[in-house]
C-alpha cells in the first residue's frame, strides 16, 4: 500500500471519527478533567503546557486532515461540473462521489477526459468530412 493510499484512508477515518459528536464529548471531558487536576498541582507552568501543548498538536494534525479532505471535496466538485459541461443530461451516478477516496475520484476524472476525447474525436472527424464534401461541391 502506497503512502498515499495509507495516508488518504488514514485521514478519512480521523476526519469521519474527529466529527463525531462523542469526540467532541470526549474533549470536554478530557478538558474538564484538567481543569480539575489544577488545584492537586497548584496550577503550575507543567500543568498548563499540558494542555497547552496538547491542543496545539491536535490543531497543527487537524490542518493536514482538513486540507486532505478539501483536496478530494475539489476534485469531486471538478469531476462533477467536467460532467455537466460534457453531457446535455448528467449522469445521476455522480451524485455523492465527494465521498470516495482520492484514488477512486482519480479514476473517474480519468473515465470522463477519456469520454470527452472520444466525443470531441467523433466531432472533428465529422467536420473533416463534411469540410471534404464541401470541398468537392464548389469545384466546378
Amino acid at each position: 500500500m502506497s503512502l498515499s493510499q495509507t495516508f488518504s484512508g488514514f485521514a478519512e477515518h480521523e476526519a469521519h471519527a474527529t466529527g463525531k459528536p462523542v469526540t467532541f464529548a470526549l474533549c470536554v471531558v478530557v478538558v474538564v478533567g484538567w481543569a480539575i487536576t489544577g488545584p492537586t498541582f497548584h496550577f503550575s507552568d507543567a500543568w498548563q503546557l499540558v494542555i497547552n501543548t496538547g491542543t496545539m498538536i491536535v490543531t497543527f494534525l487537524m490542518v493536514f486532515l482538513i486540507q486532505n479532505t478539501q483536496n478530494r471535496d475539489g476534485a469531486a466538485m471538478q469531476t462533477k461540473l467536467d460532467e455537466l459541461i460534457r453531457a446535455s443530461a448528467a449522469q445521476n451516478t455522480f451524485i455523492g462521489i465527494e465521498h470516495l477516496t482520492e484514488e477512486e475520484l482519480k479514476e473517474l476524472r480519468t473515465h470522463c477526459e477519456a469520454r470527452a476525447k472520444k466525443v470531441q474525436g467523433a466531432r472533428q472527424a465529422t467536420e473533416m468530412a463534411e469540410g471534404a464534401v464541401n470541398r468537392k461541391t464548389a469545384e466546378p
